[in-house]
């Protein structure tokens, strides 16, 4: 009898817990994406330098490991990226550009009741509001379960078309090692003559030419029906509990921190600064911009090097 006291006493708790009009929520999640494929592209290239090549993994190692917080309410939520400061000289050329694609930047707003989104995003030097409507997961349950930070998660697969204009996605070509080793072979054939001639016009590798996008790619996910908000980290929602970790091969989110109705209420409200555009609409002024650098990159006079350095 006491047994069952008890567990009335926890479940009525819980339920007071969910059932509190200004119920709030905040979770803090660490996210990391290899860096190996990118890493592959300059490795053993003898233009870069210990120095440079130390440099450059500093750099990437930013842009690919980052901290974000996600303040929840019932039905909406807001995802950003915990600030930190530049290093003097940091975040400049190239890095900065793929910085702005690689999942960083802005405030990420999710309405569920509306199926709404909203996401202020910094371009070029350009400031975009993008909005629109949620993506609908076609969650796939496994039944497969196991804890994270005490919570206990259930795992959910999806498959969804690849994002163009989120670099994250994008792989190396297999033939792009075989490219460049043909490359180098045929150097050693032509005539000084009319190598001369060949370093002044110099074809360079870009970013688009090494690396092919994926058409789909499969996310895992892990929530916890603990506590029951349909919401989760970047544009990740649909499940019956908050998305504690997510994985699409090869950026894993993960949850380090859950605060719950902490007296601090955060205003969970949608950004407005920037110029308002659809996604697809953002997304062809992303891949306009990209091959328009391709473009400058190859052509004569460009630079190869900061374009490299921000892959």
């Amino acid at each position: 009898m006491k047994q069952f006291f008890l567990f009335a006493s926890l479940l009525f708790c819980s339920t007071t817990i969910w059932a509190q009009k200004d119920f709030q929520g905040m979770a803090v999640y660490e996210s990391k994406t290899s860096t190996a494929d990118f890493k592959s592209r300059f490795e053993g290239n003898k233009n870069i330098t210990p120095e440079m090549q130390k440099m450059i993994e500093e750099r990437m190692k930013k842009m690919f490991e980052k901290t974000f917080v996600l303040n929840f309410d019932r039905q909406a939520s807001i995802y950003k990226e915990e600030e930190k400061l530049d290093a003097p000289g940091q975040g400049n050329g190239g890095f900065r550009m793929m910085a702005s694609v690689m999942g960083g930047g802005g405030t990420y707003y999710k309405n569920v009741k509306d199926q709404m989104y909203t996401v202020d995003k910094e371009f070029m030097g350009k400031e975009f509001l993008v909005k629109d409507t949620l993506t609908h997961y076609k969650w796939q349950m496994t039944g497969e379960t196991k804890q994270i930070g005490g919570y206990n998660c259930m795992k959910a697969t999806c498959v969804i078309p690849a994002s163009k204009t989120d670099f994250r996605n994008f792989r190396p070509r297999r033939n792009a090692e075989k490219k460049e080793g043909e490359a180098k072979s045929e150097e050693k054939e032509t005539p000084k003559t009319e190598t001369a001639s060949a370093e002044k016009k110099e074809t360079r590798t870009n970013f688009m030419e090494d690396f092919d996008l994926p058409k789909d790619i499969t996310i895992t996910a892990w929530y916890t029906p603990e506590i029951p908000i349909n919401q989760g980290p970047e544009g990740y929602w649909g499940l019956p509990g908050l998305i504690l970790e997510v994985n699409d091969g090869k950026t894993i989110v993960l949850c380090s921190k859950i605060v719950l109705n902490s007296k601090d209420k955060v205003e969970i409200k949608a950004p407005t600064n920037g110029k308002e555009v659809k996604q697809k609409e953002y997304d062809d002024i992303v891949l306009k911009k990209m091959e328009e650098m391709r473009e400058m990159n190859s052509g004569p006079g460009g630079n190869r090097m900061e374009f490299r350095m921000g892959r």
